[in-house]
């Protein structure tokens, strides 16, 4: 009997798991940068992050469960690095040391739209009004969660924010490009590479170097919140495509007040449980969408870990432990069954 992996894991649970680290990083770095200068406070988080998964990487060992990245990957990684890695982080930093942590924290929603409708728009992935209503739902709660009843000025700081919320959006698709390689890989690089660049430049401009604690602090913050999550949302990416993943990462916000609630004994107010009713309604919208009809799949080969399924039924010489990766090739097939626009499901819709 045919089997299919459930379209919902491990996509889902990654996407939430990659929002739930992300929404801890604004609030930390909001109160690092009283003792540090913007610029140095972009590199040292995504130094840290980095490093943290390089030790990791080093740790896995050499079992080859992940794909390497291959030649023709470098020219997306390359633009990856500046836009996601250098650009992005120096408009939210500069951003975030001219406007309030709560505004930031709405205007960083910006960046779930920006994934969604470069997907929609610029790379045609499918989205049904099911799933641009629940991302309207998430939105309306990440509003209702950061209004503080004066509304939004639109200063200098709210348009880095934003420049820093499309800069990433455009990331997020381009990364979709190399999904199917080693996400720790990806980030490894990206965080060496942008974040030895942006310290390099800051010394330059004419910043010091902070303290060791607040250098030690941004890092382990770069690692967890930037380096793991940034993993995570790259393996979301190759199981539910941009659009669905940055739906689903535009739940950050809620995020970081439930975590302050529960381990920091901020107040449970009525705007938090009014924004979580609104995002559990974006959330049940996203999870209960059914997107299933006959689809052809061309003859493709490419290498990315993966299982055995009815999407990898090749034989293999020899024992071979799951996951795995090789290169593998994908004959002709139509079939049916519930799916996302991930690796093996790029096709267009009328």
């Amino acid at each position: 009997m045919t089997t299919y992996s459930h379209h919902r894991w491990p996509g889902v649970p990654l996407a939430l798991g990659a929002a739930l680290l992300f929404g801890f990083s604004t609030p930390i770095s909001k109160l690092l940068l009283g003792s540090i200068d913007p610029w140095m406070l972009a590199g040292i988080l995504y130094l840290g992050a980095g490093l943290g998964l390089w030790l990791l990487r080093a740790l896995r060992g050499s079992a080859r469960q992940e794909a390497s990245l291959r030649p023709a990957d470098l020219p997306w990684l390359a633009a990856v690095v500046v836009i996601g890695g250098i650009v992005g982080p120096l408009l939210l930093m500069f951003g975030l040391a001219r406007t309030s942590a709560s505004q930031a924290s709405l205007l960083l929603n910006l960046e779930g739209l920006a994934t969604m409708g470069l997907a929609w728009l610029a790379f045609k992935e499918n989205v049904d009004r099911r799933l641009l209503i629940g991302a309207f739902a998430i939105l309306v709660g990440a509003v209702v969660l950061t209004w503080n009843g004066s509304g939004l000025q639109f200063d200098s700081g709210s348009i880095l924010i934003a420049g820093a919320c499309l800069a990433w959006g455009i990331d997020n698709n381009l990364t979709r490009k190399i999904s199917g390689a080693d996400p720790m890989q990806i980030a490894m690089v990206k965080g060496l590479v942008a974040g030895a660049f942006n310290i390099g430049l800051a010394l330059l401009a004419g910043a010091t170097w902070p303290s060791f604690s607040i250098i030690s602090t941004g890092m382990l913050v770069g690692f967890l919140c930037i380096g793991l999550s940034l993993v995570m949302f790259m393996l979301g990416l190759r199981h539910l495509g941009a659009a669905r993943t940055g739906a689903y990462f535009s739940l950050s916000p809620f995020m970081g007040a439930i975590l302050a609630v529960s381990f920091l004994h901020e107040p449970l107010t009525f705007e938090l449980l009014i924004s979580g009713v609104l995002m559990a309604i974006g959330l049940w919208l996203h999870l209960a969408e059914s997107h299933e009809h006959e689809h052809v799949h061309d003859e493709i080969e490419h290498d990315h870990a993966h299982t055995h399924d009815a999407h990898h039924d090749h034989a293999h010489s020899g024992n071979m432990t799951e996951p795995h990766s090789h290169v593998h090739k994908h004959a002709p097939t139509t079939h049916k069954h519930p799916h996302y626009p991930d690796l093996h499901h790029p096709h267009t819709h009328e």
